[in-house]
């Protein structure tokens, strides 16, 4: 007896729906434990962002007085004042909530332009060889070879310090990682049985490339993107706390900057500098656990 197929709308529309819940279990990581916990701190750290307005109390920038109008400064931690306030006067809890906003921003910003060159290099460089590899590739090698940190404070320092210049020096140096081994993957997607069929069919390079072969290589870009957003905050903490970070913006680093130069750690203030310690230690940490998913996507014989 022939197979019925289900042909009514409900079942028309359940198609789609089951091939993106195929797709995304591809993508995202969340049959292992480490990855979902990655996950969650990324959502959480998120929607503190999102809703920074309403979580924080005070305006992260204002100076506070007290009520006999002397200067709040330096007030331990209390009803007023959750985490306590900095030695001018300003409330700690509100800049770190205003500041995961500013870290995240930077995070995904550079993640984002990292994944966009990284893949897009490694598609064009391992689908067309010839010069256009060796060119690109030449570029990538003299990338890996500038020191990274040293790279970033440098620019920072030539440019007027903002957000979207470190943006622009992480992803400078950032890309080559991700676009070699795209490339690599890239390398082998080309010599399957399907690309070679797409190319009998007269499809495009621009089709083979975007249709056929980048879904092949999106768990790796995910997974140098999940990588990337932990660089990108854990190196703006870094040219922060050296003083080349964005003045204009509060964020984790800056906060330890500006911990750091008041003489916090001496005073005994380690309800100032801890949080945004611990904040940056958790989001490199997610990106570390989401890498532990993306293992058995990428090399199903861990499954065994």
């Amino acid at each position: 007896m022939a197979a019925q197929v289900d042909t009514s709308p409900a079942g028309a529309a359940a198609k789609p729906r089951a091939a993106w819940h195929r797709r995304l279990k591809q993508v995202l990581p969340t049959s292992d434990p480490f990855a979902v916990a990655g996950i969650l701190i990324y959502v959480v750290f998120i929607l503190v962002a999102i809703f920074a307005d309403q979580l924080a109390t005070h305006d992260p920038m204002e100076i506070l007085f007290t009520d006999t109008y002397k200067l709040a400064r330096s007030l331990p931690p209390g009803p007023d004042h959750l985490l306590g306030t900095t030695n001018v006067g300003r409330d700690i809890y509100s800049q770190l909530i205003y500041g995961t906003r500013g870290a995240l921003l930077i995070g995904f910003a550079a993640a984002a332009a990292v994944v966009a060159v990284g893949t897009l290099v490694g598609l064009v460089s391992g689908y067309l060889g010839g010069w256009v590899d060796n060119v690109l590739m030449r570029l990538a090698d003299i990338a890996l070879g500038i020191p990274f940190l040293p790279f970033v404070v440098v620019l920072a320092a030539f440019l007027r310090p903002s957000m979207w210049n470190v943006v622009f020096a992480i992803t400078i140096l950032l890309w080559p990682n991700s676009g070699r081994v795209i490339r690599s993957q890239v390398l082998s997607v080309r010599e399957r049985a399907f690309v070679e069929a797409a190319v009998v069919t007269g499809a495009s390079k621009a089709q083979i490339l975007f249709v056929h072969i980048a879904p092949n290589v999106l768990p790796l870009s995910f997974l140098y993107g999940s990588i990337a957003v932990g660089w990108a905050i854990l190196t703006e903490a870094s040219i922060s706390f050296l003083g080349f970070g964005p003045s204009d913006t509060v964020t984790w680093g800056y906060m330890l900057q500006d911990a750091y130069a008041s003489q916090a750690l001496s005073r005994g203030h380690y309800n100032w500098f801890v949080p945004p310690g611990v904040c940056i230690i958790l989001v490199v940490l997610a990106g570390f656990f989401i890498t532990r998913g993306y293992e058995e996507i990428l090399f199903p014989k861990l499954r065994r």
